[in-house]
């Protein structure tokens, strides 16, 4: 297991990413994070399996139907554990 951080720019305020996104990495029973920040990105933060990462990748990629994802960033961070993953404000 390993945690990632991701920064996703585009049109992805507003427009249901980050609900969209908590519910698919729940249904994949990844745990984490995802939040909007002041620079209109988003930061999402997971705990991924290295057969999840790809996939999780898609649905960062993919979003909500009226986002726009225009580039992500990611690394791999200092490993954090979460009980679930959730929308933090």
């Amino acid at each position: 297991m390993h945690t990632y951080r991701f920064i996703v720019s585009g049109r992805v305020q507003g427009v249901w990413y980050r609900d969209t996104i908590r519910k698919e990495a729940q249904k994949l029973g990844i745990t984490g994070y995802v939040k909007n920040l002041p620079d209109k990105t988003v930061e999402v933060v997971a705990n991924l399996k290295d057969e999840e990462y790809d996939k999780f990748l898609e649905i960062l990629k993919k979003g909500s139907k009226l986002s726009r994802v225009d580039n992500i960033e990611g690394w791999e961070i200092v490993p954090t554990y979460f009980n679930d993953f959730e929308v933090r404000y």
